[in-house]
């Protein structure tokens, strides 16, 4: 997963790379960004309707991201990186008990993924144009906590992050624009109330994503 969000950007670099501005140009940029997720992780095989429908309330949520960078001489800027899912569902899910019966239950489960970690940035921030273009790529932990009813679960790992904006330059200090957002990361092992699972191979959790968002950056 880590390599297929790699290489994407490798394309991209080539387009920022062009000549900068020689005067002197603001050094920080904070850029926040306001928008919604979908996680990609296909359905596990065998739910029943009201399983699959509760599901995918779960798979699209909302997403904000943060990220403040040092510009380097040039485009590249070095950072760190915060982002953060949420979805909640609410239903009413039928299993059948020990005894052969049917038994119907009002559930609600919220989930949450965070990630951080450190960063680059490659940007033609310090050209005239005022159409700018960046590039962001961050390695670091990815955390996943779901709870339902009393039963929480969470688990971390190696996750990573890339995305890719296009932003309008409305002054020399602030730019907006949409982003695209990608997000990798999958586990293997969860606690749930203090208790440690391991999953097998075709159960682990995938935490991949794709993310659409409104970005701003402000620059100092």
């Amino acid at each position: 997963m880590l390599k297929k969000l790699l290489l994407p950007g490798a394309f991209l670099i080539p387009f920022l790379f062009s000549a900068q501005e020689t005067s002197k140009q603001p050094k920080i940029s904070i850029i926040p960004a306001v928008g919604f997720g979908w996680r990609t992780a296909e359905l596990p095989s065998g739910l029943t309707n009201d399983e699959k429908n509760y599901i995918k309330d779960l798979k699209k949520g909302f997403n904000f991201d943060i990220g403040a960078y040092y510009h380097l001489n040039g485009p590249v800027a070095i950072g760190v990186k915060y982002s953060n899912y949420s979805a909640s569902s609410n239903g009413r899910i039928s299993v059948v008990n020990n005894s052969g019966n049917v038994v119907s239950a009002a559930v609600s489960t919220k989930d949450n993924i965070t990630f951080f970690g450190p960063g680059f940035l490659i940007s033609n921030y310090n050209e005239p144009s005022r159409h700018k273009l960046f590039l962001d790529l961050a390695l670091g932990v990815i955390t996943y906590t779901t709870k339902t009813g009393s039963v929480k679960g969470t688990g971390s790992n190696l996750g990573a992050e890339i995305d890719f904006a296009y932003q309008y330059q409305i002054s020399r200090n602030f730019l907006i624009g949409p982003k695209l957002g990608l997000t990798g990361g999958t586990l293997s092992k969860m606690k749930y109330n203090g208790v440690t699972y391991n999953f097998d191979e075709d159960q682990k959790e995938g935490l991949s994503r794709v993310s659409l968002s409104a970005a701003a950056t402000f620059r100092f």
